[in-house]
């Protein structure tokens, strides 16, 4: 219901404006599209995807290939991107922590942060080593199958874990754990041990761990470091998890930020 008077109700979207949204959700997870394969993936009708794409384009949000056939994702959807993370207050508090991670480990450094089923990397360093990792910031990945992603999964109560990954979590890998019991059981241990770790379980040959980071009030963001799975062992672990925890402990003993609502 709309508060009264204002005859606005949030839970109500604009149809338009909601389709349009759809069409850059649609291009960001798949990439590159043809007109046909936009209309299976989203079920609109051909008149008003049309419609939808020639405002996109003329507002720079969507992009065509030379032969005028396929779409992409244009500037504007870059520019708006790094808006959000220039005005991110945790993103800035923790650059120079992300820097002393990645000194003291010489591997990949990600910050997290939870976005329904997924975790959204809002800032990353990269490895010292010629064998690197792919990451960027803004890559989205399933937070059942990551250990940012299950550092701030074991944050949530038992039942909107359920409600967030679903009853079917997808198998990136053969060491993904689908089974949400098992996955409750694995969150259970991490908020005893106030770690996550995966290894294998979003991507063959790669091994991560995280902690959580609480510079708000009410939500949890993450830092990992990621490594290939050949450059780990035991005494690595140890190393790591030193790294991060202390430079997590260090900027927490700050006073929180003030975090932007959802």
């Amino acid at each position: 219901m709309a508060p009264p008077g204002t005859g606005f109700d949030p839970h109500v979207p604009v149809k338009s404006a909601d389709r349009a949204l759809e069409v850059l959700e649609c291009l960001a997870e798949h990439g590159e599209s043809s007109l046909g394969e936009l209309r299976v993936r989203l079920g609109f009708p051909k008149s008003s995807l049309h419609a939808l794409l020639r405002t996109l384009l003329e507002r720079r949000w969507v992009v065509q290939d030379a032969t005028r056939t396929r779409f992409a994702l244009g500037v504007r959807a870059l520019q708006i991107g790094t808006a959000y993370i220039d005005a991110d207050p945790v993103v800035a508090r923790s650059q120079d922590t992300l820097d002393e991670i990645a000194a003291r480990t010489g591997e990949a450094v990600h910050l997290g942060r939870l976005d329904g089923a997924h975790v959204v990397y809002l800032a990353k360093r990269e490895s010292v080593h010629p064998l690197r990792l792919y990451s960027a910031v803004g890559r989205r990945l399933p937070a059942h199958a990551t250990a940012l992603g299950k550092v701030m999964l074991a944050s949530l109560p038992a039942d909107e874990v359920r409600r967030v990954v679903g009853p079917a979590p997808a198998a990136l890998t053969p060491n993904t754990v689908t089974d949400v019991d098992m996955l409750l059981v694995d969150l259970a241990a991490v908020v005893e041990r106030g770690w996550a770790s995966e290894s294998e379980e979003n991507e063959t040959g790669v091994s991560c761990i995280a902690v959580p980071l609480r510079l708000g009030q009410d939500t949890v963001d993450a830092l990992s470091v990621t490594a290939p799975r050949a450059r780990w062992d035991e005494a690595t672990t140890a190393v790591i998890l030193a790294a991060l925890v202390e430079a997590r402990d260090a900027l927490e003993r700050f006073s929180p930020v003030r975090r932007r609502s959802s």
